[in-house]
């Protein structure tokens, strides 16, 4: 594989830079990227020394190394576009075109899209930060109603990852309930769980990823044997049918995907008709 330093700069935190800058690299599997993160970055002398570090890089790997930057200052992104890079700005096809188009100036204000410019909004993610972590793991059923979301699945398969993701960045309360040995003595979930079927998502998963990661966390147990998880994954997926909702599976799209499918759905959730009545 191809080795190449990648920057991260900013002249702040460098969380956008960082984001878009992993979207994009996403793409490109032939290539080992060793990733520097570079926040702060707000004063030309720390501009001059970033320029020695790529220089430092490029010597090391034998190719110039790419820079990711949300720089507004352009005396400090002229120092960089000087130094031994491919320099990236991820703002500058975009800020002006913009501010064309509103008809206003920008202003080019560093760590804005991360500031708390909506107080309401952050509360309402806290809020829901809180009620995943309490409602987690099927630990309050009693709760449910007072959900968003209700995500169900067999043990380790990416339940509550995606419910504090549901609230960090959409201020969505979600709760989880994970399928036990009970659930599939008996073929069914509680009640609880029926009574919220109208905001209830399924997660599946691959019989070998779930064994790849409950074997991580109990290696060598029977809880972590590829004849459990195929068991449990069929088992699940009978319930599934028997509850008559969506299904997500978590073995090839990422906890933003799910998310974002959820959210789509959501949308709709209040009223959406269960279909095969009641339990």
């Amino acid at each position: 594989m191809t080795n190449r330093t990648v920057f991260y700069v900013s002249e702040s935190t460098g969380i956008t830079a960082e984001t878009m800058g992993h979207s994009l690299l996403s793409q490109f599997d032939a290539v080992d990227f060793e990733q520097v993160y570079m926040p702060y970055i707000n004063t030309e002398l720390r501009a001059h020394a970033l320029t020695e570090r790529m220089q430092e890089a490029a010597e090391r790997d034998g190719v110039r190394p790419i820079v990711f930057a949300t720089m507004l200052d352009d005396g400090i992104r002229q120092i960089l576009r000087g130094g031994n890079c491919f320099y990236m700005e991820l703002f500058e096809g975009f800020i002006e075109p913009l501010a064309e188009e509103l008809g206003v100036a920008p202003s080019r204000m560093s760590g804005r899209s991360h500031a708390i410019t909506r107080p309401s909004s952050y509360t309402k993610r806290i809020e829901a930060i809180n009620f995943a972590m309490a409602n987690d793991d099927g630990i309050r059923p009693d709760n449910f109603n007072r959900a968003d979301v209700v995500l169900i699945g067999v043990s380790r398969s990416g339940k509550t990852p995606t419910c504090l993701y549901l609230a960090m960045h959409y201020g969505l309360c979600s709760a989880n309930y994970p399928i036990t040995e009970e659930d599939f003595v008996r073929g069914d979930v509680p009640q609880e769980v029926w009574d919220s079927r109208h905001k209830l998502f399924a997660l599946t998963i691959d019989p070998l990823r779930l064994q790849l990661i409950r074997e991580e966390r109990r290696p060598g147990s029977e809880y972590a044997s590829m004849t459990r998880c195929e068991q449990d994954i069929k088992k699940a997926q009978a319930i599934y049918r028997r509850l008559n909702v969506p299904i997500l599976n978590t073995t090839t799209q990422s906890i933003e995907e799910i998310s974002s499918h959820i959210v789509k759905i959501v949308g709709n959730a209040v009223t959406r008709p269960l279909v095969g009545g009641a339990r």
